[in-house]
């Protein structure tokens, strides 16, 4: 599967004809990692660099570290002059190192690259708290790892490589590709992954995973200024935003898939059966009205000219059962994650819905 880019400058005065932009070259791979660094967002706005050519104990240097928002671990690893079978192999490598990072490493890897890069602040956790607004303390580090191969092409042979890993294995693998191009004096930077980045995150996370998934959806809701459950619960829907790491999973829900709710530090609050798809929070409507014309918690016309991006989105569902905030449920042993959906596979969600079930009178409406 050769993955092909372009980009095409259209004739603003009648919108009828376009040019294709010619090719351009970075001066070196170099140059992309350093644009990395100064915006992470130019591969994934979800992650936070933690790391640059971090030496192994085998003596090697791994071209960047990252995190994401559950504590997970990301490999990026530049093709610069290597094979493309090469660049995987070393990463696999590095892969086998990472994992035994413990939570002090990973302190010490961004307080070097912290340091390094004179970044305002030192501190892992207030780095993590200002990128994802939620303390470190509330994740896992490392408890899985993600590698991303950086290059302008793969051959067909490296990239069978790859969904093998991750189709057979769960290995969590990926390849991001970057092309430049030229138009007149200004320089251009386009980027397509070869596995969608969330797909690539759920086949980490469920590496080593001891059952299959039964079907059923988690969903955390974070109840803040943003959403209220109050709001959720009354007029049927989930909802997250404020980044594409948080609302982009909601996709991953379709009609009749059943969800739990969890709200994080909070309980497991309700349960239910998605009726809809997802839709920006001020298109969702109820018997022909948006959320900013009823009676609401939240004032929805906040988020009427937010960024695609950063809007907030909404998925209708049908309860099954909700309760309010005091009578959360909440014991050790449940299953939690930061994603605002996901499909887990740990053990401990088996137990969770068994939990619920056995805890609240669900019926169907």
């Amino acid at each position: 599967m050769a993955i092909q880019q372009g980009i095409w400058r259209i004739n603003t005065t009648n919108n009828t004809s376009a040019q294709r932009l010619q090719t351009a070259r970075l001066d070196d791979e170099n140059q992309l990692e350093a644009l990395i660094v100064q915006d992470v967002s130019i591969i994934n706005a979800d992650w936070l660099i933690i790391g640059r050519q971090v030496r192994t104990s085998f003596d090697k240097r791994i071209d960047l570290l990252a995190l994401d928002a559950n504590g997970q671990v990301i490999i990026i690893e530049l093709k610069r002059d290597k094979t493309p079978r090469d660049v995987v192999a070393q990463a696999i490598d590095y892969a086998s190192w990472v994992t035994k990072l413990e939570d002090n490493d990973l302190v010490d890897c961004f307080v070097e690259f912290a340091s390094k890069h004179q970044l305002d602040t030192q501190s892992l956790d207030v780095a993590f708290q200002n990128k994802f607004h939620l303390p470190l303390s509330d994740v896992t580090l490392n408890e899985a790892h993600q590698i991303v191969i950086v290059a302008s092409e793969l051959d067909a042979s490296t990239e069978r490589i790859i969904n093998y890993l991750n189709e057979q294995h769960g290995v969590g693998i990926n390849a991001v590709f970057f092309s430049a191009f030229r138009d007149g004096d200004h320089r251009y930077l386009s980027r397509a992954w070869m596995i969608d980045p969330q797909e690539a995150q759920q086949l980490s996370q469920n590496r080593g995973a001891k059952q299959a998934w039964n079907g059923e959806f988690y969903v955390s809701f974070g109840q803040d200024q943003r959403r209220s459950w109050e709001d959720a619960r009354r007029y049927g829907f989930i909802s997250a935003g404020g980044g594409s790491w948080y609302s982009n999973t909601l996709n991953m829900l379709s009609e009749g898939d059943r969800v739990w709710v969890n709200i994080p530090k909070t309980g497991y609050v309700g349960v239910g059966i998605v009726s809809g798809e997802r839709c920006r929070i001020h298109d969702f409507t109820v018997d022909g009205k948006t959320l900013a014309e009823l009676d609401t918690v939240i004032d929805y016309d906040l988020f009427l000219h937010e960024p695609d991006d950063d809007a907030e989105y909404a998925v209708p569902v049908k309860w099954l059962y909700t309760t309010e905030l005091a009578n959360a449920f909440s014991e050790t042993g449940l299953f939690g994650n930061q994603n605002s959906v996901c499909k887990p596979t740990a053990a401990k969600w088996a137990h969770t819905i068994q939990r619920l079930c056995s805890v609240w009178p669900m019926h169907e409406k």
